[in-house]
């Protein structure tokens, strides 16, 4: 009870989480669609895990019965949306020392595209907000973090409901067992009583 109350909770914060991500890496990702040019990595791998990581929590907390049933291998999906997470933070890493107040983004200049260099060439007004673009993508690396984090914690979590719940089947099953060999001893017992013929003595 107390693993499945706090596994929503998670799940629920991460979903909370995952809007904000998703929001403002589409908000890129439709920008280079438009100008078409090809997204660059640092954007794209933290939002097609956001997307997936999304629908998988939704899914998990819909169907939260089969999530208990299946939680062994509810921890190993989120173990593995773990490492995607460190891999999508990893790849924005550049971001961390940045200051969006006075930002200079030197090659990212030039990998932002419509947003960047390219947009600045063409007159794309997105190429003059540089400071909220740094801002953006500096919120998305900290969201990212915060997902790392928190999809550790459902995944031990979901080892808890696992481990909770094979405690309670063994124990359901010695009980059944006890039952049942209880019944037919005493079954046996009865069925002894009633065969033995009474003796009598002349």
């Amino acid at each position: 009870m107390i693993g499945s109350f706090f596994f929503i909770c998670n799940r629920l914060v991460e979903i909370v989480f995952l809007i904000p991500i998703i929001g403002m890496l589409a908000y890129f990702v439709d920008g280079y669609l438009k100008a078409n040019v090809i997204t660059p990595t640092y954007i794209l791998v933290l939002f097609i895990v956001s997307v997936i990581a999304a629908f998988w929590c939704i899914d998990t907390l819909i169907r939260h019965a089969t999530t208990k049933r299946s939680a062994a291998f509810v921890a190993f999906v989120d173990l593995l949306f773990f490492g995607a997470f460190i891999a999508g933070v990893y790849e924005l890493r550049f971001i961390a020392s940045a200051n969006c107040s006075h930002w200079n983004g030197g090659s990212v200049w030039v990998s932002l595209g419509p947003f960047g260099a390219y947009g600045y060439r063409t007159g794309n007004p997105l190429s003059l907000e540089v400071n909220k673009h740094c801002a953006m993508l500096k919120s998305c690396f900290a969201f990212g973090i915060m997902e790392v984090i928190f999809f550790f914690w459902t995944a031990f979590w979901a080892l808890f409901i696992h481990r909770r719940s094979d405690v309670v089947v063994k124990e359901t099953t010695t009980i059944r067992r006890r039952s049942h060999s209880s019944r037919r001893g005493h079954g046996h017992r009865r069925s002894s009583s009633h065969h033995r013929r009474p003796q009598y003595v002349v």
